[in-house]
């Protein structure tokens, strides 16, 4: 791995767990080994790192997700296989949605450049539920506020470790296990029409 890619890694799992704000440079140089110059030398700000990262992560989320959709079947099996897919993420690279996370509390410009690069992804799922809803496979509703809804807390039940914690859930491999099949039982009954098989 190259120093520039060892940088934007750590970038990563201190963004995505610490936060942006918590985050110095002079502190990621130290747990690299490295001087803070070289970090300047390949990312000329901390705000221009953040701007890889997020580059960077939204690519690897992309990558992820389209690998889930080429297995997944038609219909509800879709969005089964991006749940589960974003609940390996949890449990494999937490940074990668802990990133999503404090760059959605950042806000501009930052959340815009994530959004655009994830543009194409929601336009697909968007359009996906709309044929769905056409087709009576799904309930009629709103495909934007199913997607953002559906995105809210899936990524909440995935990462939101003290949230968990507060309502008496212990954040293990078991419980997340619990948690993505009581999410998934939800999201059906939500989502799809009575009557269609699954």
């Amino acid at each position: 791995m190259t120093t520039k890619d060892r940088v934007l890694t750590e970038a990563l799992a201190s963004f995505g767990s610490r936060g942006f704000d918590a985050t110095s440079l002079d502190q990621l140089a130290a747990e690299l080994g490295i001087r803070k110059q070289t970090i300047l030398y390949y990312y000329p700000s901390k705000v221009e790192l953040l701007d890889a990262v997020i580059d960077h992560s939204s690519a690897d989320l992309a990558a992820v997700l389209e690998e889930a959709l080429a297995d997944a079947g038609p219909g509800w099996a879709r969005v089964e296989a991006i749940i589960r897919s974003v609940f390996r993420l949890a449990l494999r690279r937490p940074e990668l949605l802990g990133l999503l996370r404090e760059v959605s509390r950042l806000g501009p410009p930052a959340a815009t450049r994530l959004s655009d690069s994830l543009d194409p992804l929601v336009t697909r799922a968007r359009e996906f539920l709309e044929a769905e809803m056409a087709a009576g496979n799904m309930r009629t509703t709103d495909a934007r506020l199913v997607l953002l809804s559906t995105y809210s807390t899936v990524l909440g039940v995935a990462t939101e470790v003290e949230v968990l914690r507060a309502v008496g859930i212990e954040p293990t491999l078991r419980s997340m296990v619990i948690r993505r099949r009581e999410l998934l039982r939800f999201l059906h009954s939500a989502l799809v029409a009575d009557g269609v098989p699954d």
